[in-house]
């Protein structure tokens, strides 16, 4: 119980930084790689579940909404190559 508390604590510090980074420093970078720092240290809290809300609001603030799209998509179409599964 103290290390799910302590690991708690220290996510949300972190996760406190990115989010200071990401709205009143204005740092996209920076913010982008706090929270991914947040998820990869701490992938079962919720602070991760926030940090990965946050990444999708950065990506969707700064990619422009056909790339993103025509990512999404050469991303399904390679899954599904790889899966075999592609016509």
């Amino acid at each position: 119980y103290i290390r799910s508390v302590s690991e708690s604590t220290k996510a949300g510090r972190e996760y406190a930084a990115a989010y200071a980074a990401h709205y009143t420093g204005r740092d996209l970078p920076a913010a982008l790689q706090l929270y991914m720092d947040v998820i990869a240290a701490h992938p079962n809290t919720r602070e991760a579940g926030y940090s990965r809300t946050q990444v999708h609001n950065i990506v969707n603030s700064v990619v422009p909404k056909q790339e993103l799209f025509d990512a999404q998509v050469n991303l399904a179409a390679a899954h599904c190559a790889h899966a075999g599964q592609a016509t």
